[in-house]
């Protein structure tokens, strides 16, 4: 009796336990499409945001609108400049590969032509009867037989010969062809590379003269200050509105616990510091973070896994990078060059998200680095394993 009533248990449960499972395996295939969902808002939310600063910059600064412009058409230009000059690298290990390839061809060919040469030549001196003869004169009829297998031997290595040799010819204009294809895509590549190093020029000196109206429209001390609080709002505002946005989606799965990382993490480039957190600025203004004197070019590294959440100009610090770490933990890279990764792209420690410049209207390539927690920034020297960055030398 309890056994039937244990099976009829069982059975009256079976199709909830069913549809239980059913919705687990719905919840569980929905759920990379709400994270994609999330992460689709995320960028739409961050690009209002990124639009809303640049309005702003432009409202209140028309010179800092034109450095952004200059900056980033730089940027692009040499961005395209590097592209072509890797492409033509490519190109010419391509036709170098080429000319080996086809230089072997044209030895295998001579090669096999002066087999072919010798054997026709040995063919003429035993002369078309020589086999006939032979056949006629020999006594033993399997000496004869083994005679004509070797002429018939001779005759399909000299047939195989004479193919190998119609393929290496083949090979041959198959080669000349594709050689004449690169050397007509370099010819196209050299001429847009000179015309990119070009557009390079005229985007530095439309920089140049951007920098020199922004000197002389802040000349006065007041006026520096002013332009100089005026950006740190403008970073102040940004990450206020990041934060709000960034309490909505989860962070990707490759996300550590940053808070447990404090001396542990490897400096983002390599350097020298030119001035740590808390230094002076000016007036009332100090430091919120570190700048890193270094190359221009520099990779520049994640310092923790995380999520890009900001990749784009900023009055003040140029081309700057955002990483979002979990537990309220933000790092800041800026005044970049370029910039490799998109918003809501996952990165994780070492990787390269930018390459370090002088974008901001810094006089000399170094990068700006902070460490934000909840809003506030904190001393980043505290968190990296080793006191200074590794050196450029």
């Amino acid at each position: 009796m309890a056994q039937q009533l244990t099976t009829g248990r069982l059975a009256l449960t079976s199709p909830i336990l069913i549809a239980i499972g059913f919705a687990a395996c719905a919840l569980y295939a929905a759920t990379p499409q709400k994270t994609q969902s999330e992460l689709r808002s995320l960028r739409e939310r961050i690009e209002k945001i990124t639009q809303q600063v640049s309005r702003d910059a432009v409202e209140r600064d028309r010179v800092s609108a034109d450095l952004r412009a200059a900056e980033l058409s730089l940027s692009q230009a040499r961005a395209e400049t590097a592209r072509i000059g890797r492409e033509y690298a490519e190109r010419t290990r391509r036709r170098n590969a080429l000319w080996l390839d086809k230089t072997q061809q044209q030895r295998a060919l001579d090669d096999g032509r002066a087999v072919l040469a010798d054997q026709l030549r040995a063919a003429y001196l035993i002369g078309r009867q020589e086999p006939l003869k032979l056949l006629l004169e020999a006594r033993d009829p399997l000496r004869g037989e083994r005679i004509f297998a070797y002429y018939g031997y001779l005759g399909r290595a000299r047939a195989e010969q004479i193919a190998q040799i119609g393929q290496h010819l083949q090979r041959l204009d198959e080669l000349d062809a594709e050689l004449a294809q690169q050397q007509s895509q370099l010819a196209q590549l050299k001429a847009a590379q000179q015309s990119q190093l070009q557009q390079l020029e005229r985007a530095r000196t439309e920089r140049h003269r951007v920098l020199t109206s922004l000197e002389s429209s802040a000349r006065s001390h007041e006026q520096s200050l002013a332009r100089l609080k005026a950006q740190q709002a403008d970073l102040e505002q940004l990450l206020e509105d990041l934060n709000h946005s960034l309490k909505e989606v989860p962070l990707p799965d490759t996300a550590s616990a940053f808070g447990r990382l404090r001396g542990q993490l490897h400096w983002p480039v390599a350097g020298h510091i030119r001035a740590q957190f808390g230094d002076a600025r000016a007036s009332g203004v100090k430091w919120d973070g570190l700048v890193v004197a270094t190359e221009r070019g520099e990779p520049v590294k994640a310092v923790s896994a995380g999520r890009v959440v900001y990749a784009d100009w900023l009055p003040g610090l140029g081309l700057l990078a955002i990483i979002d770490h979990g537990e309220g933990y933000l790092s800041l890279y800026g005044h970049n060059e370029q910039l490799y990764k998109a918003v809501g792209e996952p990165v994780v420690a070492g990787d390269v998200i930018a390459a370090a410049g002088d974008t901001g209207g810094r006089p000399e390539p170094e990068l700006y680095f902070e460490i934000r927690r909840e809003g506030h920034p904190v001393d980043p020297r505290p968190w990296f394993r080793d006191r200074q960055p590794e050196s450029r030398d």
